[in-house]
């Protein structure tokens, strides 16, 4: 039997002189893209959170005989929030929310759109009529 020998795979090794200004320009437009698709991700987040935090306070507190009752505790509700997540969770933004179910009632419409529109763009359609 004659002997087979193996080649050995050599790796060329590409030696080129790197410009620092067009390395620091392609690392900062990776930071770039990579920093705006998270934000894009964040505010779609917010936007569907906000959704279901409205979703949840209208079908559950305002809703039918717990109107008046309800009314009440979302005042309670949105110190509570405020004390423990912020400013973002204030009466008003808790009012938008809910104002924001009644004009986008259904999750299916919804997460499309947030996709493609911030909280920012919402509260600016939530005044319109049709």
């Amino acid at each position: 039997m004659p002997k087979t020998t193996k080649k050995k795979k050599v790796l060329a090794l590409k030696t080129t002189q790197i410009d620092e200004n067009s390395l620091f320009t392609h690392v900062s437009k990776i930071i770039e893209k990579r920093k705006n698709r998270a934000g894009m991700y964040a505010n779609r987040e917010i936007t569907l959170m906000y959704w279901e935090i409205g979703h949840y306070i209208s079908s559950v507190l305002l809703g039918g005989e717990r109107a008046e009752y309800g009314r009440k505790i979302v005042t309670t509700l949105s110190s509570q929030l405020v004390k423990k997540y912020g400013q973002a969770f204030d009466i008003h933004n808790i009012r938008r929310m809910i104002r924001f179910v009644e004009k986008f009632s259904s999750l299916r419409i919804v997460t499309p759109l947030a996709s493609q529109l911030s909280w920012s763009h919402f509260l600016e359609l939530l005044p319109l009529e049709t």
